[in-house]
């Protein structure tokens, strides 16, 4: 189980301070907790960020005790995509929860391989119930089985891990192929370059025209 230390957090402290010192802000609730504010080192957040994601359990350990955990919701800046805030969800490790698990699609498509279609990943994550020590961190799906235009893969064909059940209909697509469509070239009708050069003529011939072409009206006003 992933374990990550904590403090309480100083509400006086600007936050932008408490970052600038590599601290993360951070609140925890939920299983009977009071609503508590903490501080976490962010080198040793980030690192059980990306080893436990958001549906693995995490204790936290505070001056008050440990607190069993899941990454509820990070709060990422806009420009860095770094973590400035987060919330943890309390947890009872004896009792089954409701998790989003995402899908890590392994294996080769021979449907793929050889062309004969694209693979479509129709879902990303799963919901499933487990206690919190068996949430697992991702899901493995066997591409492989995809042979053909006409195969799928299903939720019921995902093998779950031990304690772990699918709460996505069983009947639900995870996968599927859709035939390679080739892109037609755009033919793009050659540019007959003659033809620009006599319409340029002719303007050039009618400019000239209208040039030495002076009108009665004109040739007076030239005598006066």
């Amino acid at each position: 189980m992933f374990t990550i230390k904590a403090s309480k957090r100083d509400l006086d402290k600007k936050l932008d301070d408490l970052r600038k010192s590599g601290e993360i802000p951070a609140v925890f609730y939920g299983e009977g907790k009071t609503t508590t504010s903490i501080t976490l080192s962010s080198i040793e957040f980030k690192k059980i960020w990306r080893e436990a994601g958001e549906s693995s359990a995490v204790k936290i350990s505070t001056p008050d005790g440990d607190i069993d955990v899941l990454i509820h919701e990070v709060q990422v800046d806009p420009v860095t995509d770094e973590p400035i805030h987060v919330d943890f969800l309390a947890i009872d490790m004896k009792k089954k929860i409701t998790v989003k698990v995402p899908l890590e699609f392994t294996g080769i498509s021979n449907a793929v391989k050889s062309g004969t279609g694209n693979l479509v990943k129709v879902l990303h994550e799963i919901e499933i119930e487990a206690l919190p020590k068996d949430l697992p961190h991702n899901i493995a799906v066997d591409i492989s089985k995809l042979q053909t235009l006409a195969d799928n893969i299903f939720v019921s064909d995902i093998k779950l891990p031990i304690g772990v059940v699918a709460i996505t209909h069983m009947t639900d697509v995870v996968a599927s192929i859709i035939e390679q469509v080739e892109e037609k070239e755009e033919i793009v009708a050659p540019v007959d370059l003659s033809a620009i050069e006599v319409e340029k003529k002719g303007k050039k011939e009618e400019e000239a025209t209208e040039e030495t072409v002076t009108s009665p009206k004109e040739e007076k006003a030239e005598k006066k």
